[in-house]
């Protein structure tokens, strides 16, 4: 069965910032729909804020593997329920989350993580990526360190303790960042990847969009996480029922 991926992304930019139009024509989530695509194992769904119900209704939530998100200008006028619901898809029903370069100030991922996610930027400039956690199933086939130019992002970064930091970034300013980490929330698993901003061509890059996709396979529910709920339920069922179909 096909991972059902849902990109989500305000959509501003691409419309009004010359050098983000040129960039990406059709939106960013256009051009990382296109590259997950290629996938065979990826079923690719997009969604802007400005879309009925932004881009999200309950059809659309409630039939989505991953959320994949992208925002920046309009991180307020996101809907405080919508924040409601994609918290109780990820915690309670195991729909895997991926924040992507300034999604880290996003309502639901600063839902998710309890935490201001408030951080350091500055210009555009290179920078150097380096794969500290090469068995990682998001590493996959990723170098040690590839180059990047990108938005400086930067320590310190208001986010709880990762459960693993696979990725940080070290830019020509001397700067460095925890830019690729994971969490584990309920039956839900969040990657938070920094490479993004809207005037740089970091979506066009290979081992960005190799990064990407691995990290679409792996925050996927499992099939243990199909189906169940967490919280509010009445359990019925003795465990030795469960465990031995017998019943005492």
């Amino acid at each position: 069965m096909a991972i059902r991926v849902t990109i989500w992304n305000e959509f501003r930019h691409e419309k009004r910032v010359p050098e983000a139009m040129e960039q990406y024509p059709d939106g960013l989530h256009a051009c990382v729909g296109a590259f997950l695509s290629k996938d065979e194992e990826i079923e690719v769904t997009l969604a802007a804020l400005d879309d009925e119900a932004n881009g999200l209704p309950d059809e659309v939530l409630n039939n989505t593997d991953v959320l994949m998100w992208w925002g920046h200008m309009c991180h307020n006028l996101v809907p405080d329920d919508l924040v409601e619901r994609i918290y109780k898809r990820v915690v309670e029903q195991g729909m895997g989350f991926i924040a992507m370069h300034s999604a880290h100030f996003s309502k639901p991922f600063r839902r998710l993580t309890g935490m201001p996610c408030a951080l350091t930027w500055g210009d555009n400039m290179n920078g150097i990526v380096w794969n500290v956690m090469p068995n990682h199933p998001i590493a996959k086939g990723i170098p040690l360190n590839f180059g990047i130019y990108e938005e400086l992002y930067s320590e310190p970064f208001s986010i709880p303790t990762p459960d693993e930091l696979i990725f940080a970034t070290w830019f020509e300013s001397g700067n460095i960042f925890r830019g690729g980490v994971t969490y584990y929330r309920g039956l839900g698993k969040i990657f938070y990847f920094h490479p993004g901003h809207e005037t740089c061509p970091s979506f066009h890059n290979p081992i960005v969009q190799k990064i990407l996709t691995n990290a679409v396979h792996w925050a996927a529910p499992n099939a243990t996480g199909e189906g169940c709920l967490v919280g509010d339920v009445h359990q019925t069922t003795a465990v030795t029922d469960v465990l031995f179909g017998t019943k005492e």
